[in-house]
């Protein structure tokens, strides 16, 4: 198996525009955004996507919708409003097999695509 692109960043060893980081979540900049604000929020734990969560990681989900907030709050797009992406498996887009969530926002109007 491939090393996870998302793990070699977690671990630093690929440079990264870092907004965020703490001991389970690291909030990257998009290198491709799909909005004015664009970042992914990371779980630190290689999890491939919410297809392997369990019981167990309930706490660690609604700190992870918790972490969207905050990040929300401190990106100034909380106020406006912005959108939350989870692709899970192929048939989704799902490129990077390491959970992970797109915060989009920053629209001057409207949103440029909607869901």
């Amino acid at each position: 198996m491939d090393p996870c692109i998302f793990c070699i960043i977690i671990n630093g060893e690929i440079a990264s525009k870092i907004f965020y980081q703490d001991e389970d979540f690291i909030v990257i900049h998009d290198i491709s955004p799909k909005a004015p604000v664009h970042v992914l929020l990371m779980s630190v734990k290689h999890i491939e996507s919410l297809q392997n969560v369990t019981e167990e990681d309930s706490e660690f989900l609604g700190k992870m919708m918790i972490t969207v907030n905050k990040i929300a709050r401190k990106l100034g797009i909380a106020e406006s409003g912005y959108k939350v992406v989870i692709n899970n498996g192929k048939g989704s887009g799902q490129m990077v097999f390491h959970l992970h969530l797109h915060i989009l926002g920053g629209w001057k109007k409207e949103a440029g695509w909607k869901v």
